[in-house]
């Protein structure tokens, strides 16, 4: 399939790589490790699509008509 038709799919929410300093505030905030982070792997269409590499932070904010946003937070291995 498509890497830009993986990422314009209606049931695929947002991801985005978050910056180092990023990650830092967010394990600061939450009181954990990286390891501690839920995982994705390396091999996830949509992590090759946005070209993430492992030890990347991912998150990924999805719509919902009845919750509206939630943001979600995975670690690439």
């Amino acid at each position: 399939m498509n890497k830009k038709l993986i990422l314009e799919h209606a049931l695929v929410p947002k991801h985005e790589v978050l910056e180092k300093k990023e990650i830092n505030k967010l394990l600061k905030r939450l009181g954990v490790t990286i390891e501690n982070l839920p995982k994705i792997l390396e091999t996830d269409p949509v992590v090759k699509a946005i070209k993430a590499k492992k030890g990347d932070v991912l998150k990924i904010t999805r719509t919902s008509p009845t919750l509206g946003e939630s943001v979600y937070y995975r670690v690439v291995v």
